[in-house]
């Protein structure tokens, strides 16, 4: 399970060097083109590819970063580093998205005239860059937080330039200047919501919550089916990052000798490795009479 992002810096470096490269050249072209036809979702569309370019030069470092060893200062290597960089990534898009929510605001109250060709043949260039990048990084982003961060990026940019094509066509076709700031709020609207999950995932794992899809009772049940098993407290269960979850607590035997606690103490560790994808655990052994101050469960 934690293996699964350590594959990810080798397979990924010459994608993400090839999507770097995309989105600054699109970046230029709407920056370009949307200042000569006046479409503010064409400039919203090149803002989103500049953050883009940000969010994947971001993932590249911390994929390094987390794929370096451990040693004695950072004992757990740099694997969160990847959560920072989706912190950055996703806070990036949420103030973009703002950003524009006020820019289309002032354009419904005050429209301007917008080019609906130069608008559509620039996003469809956008488009198609868009669709390339996304289809380079998206193996990784399904099992990689910081990769899906900067998948999104891309996902959303391929979906507001499909809207900026279509806007870009009513503008020519009825004029219907007013399409270009909606679309420029449905686009932020989008990418508000994927930001924000993004970013209640990652600060959830940098506090330590219990993993999504672990329940603590149903853990505390199994553990004390186990056969020899009388007690259980300290329990701690948490990740390090968005694979690695850690189990630790303190274990109740009955009386019996410290040769037979072993086979238990290992039992215990592979059903919860097996049943709940826990691959590191750390288990303290009492007996009835233990000398732990409390009984709680944290």
């Amino acid at each position: 399970m934690s293996h699964h992002h350590e594959h990810t810096a080798p397979e990924s470096g010459t994608r993400l060097a090839i999507v770097v490269a995309l989105n600054l050249t699109i970046t230029i072209a709407e920056v370009i083109g949307g200042l000569v036809s006046g479409s503010l979702s064409l400039i919203s569309d090149a803002m989103h590819n500049l953050s883009d370019a940000v969010a994947v030069v971001v993932a590249w470092i911390a994929i390094r970063l987390n794929s370096r060893p451990r040693n004695d200062h950072y004992t757990f290597g740099l694997k969160r580093a990847q959560l920072v960089a989706a912190i950055f990534n996703a806070g990036v898009l949420v103030a973009i998205s703002l950003y524009l929510f006020v820019e289309a605001w002032r354009r419904f109250i005050h429209p301007e005239p917008v080019s609906g060709g130069i608008m559509t043949i620039v996003a469809g260039i956008g488009l198609a860059a868009n669709i390339l990048g996304t289809w380079l990084l998206a193996r990784g982003s399904k099992e990689n937080m910081n990769l899906r961060a900067a998948y999104l990026h891309l996902f959303s940019d391929a979906i507001s330039s499909i809207g900026v094509i279509l806007g870009g066509l009513a503008i020519i076709f009825f004029n219907i200047t007013w399409i270009d700031p909606l679309l420029t709020v449905l686009i932020g609207l989008y990418v508000l919501r994927e930001s924000l999950l993004i970013l209640w995932r990652s600060l959830e794992i940098i506090l330590e919550a219990t993993p999504p899809g672990l329940s603590l009772p149903d853990i505390r049940e199994a553990v004390l089916a186990q056969p020899g098993v009388e007690g259980l407290h300290h329990v701690h269960l948490w990740q390090v990052d968005e694979h690695d979850i850690h189990f630790e607590a303190h274990i109740e035997l009955a009386d019996q000798p410290l040769s037979k606690t072993t086979p238990i103490r290992e039992s215990i560790e592979k059903m919860l490795h097996n049943r709940f994808d826990i691959e590191h655990t750390t288990l303290q052994i009492e007996d009835r009479q233990g000398e732990c101050c409390t009984k709680e469960l944290a």
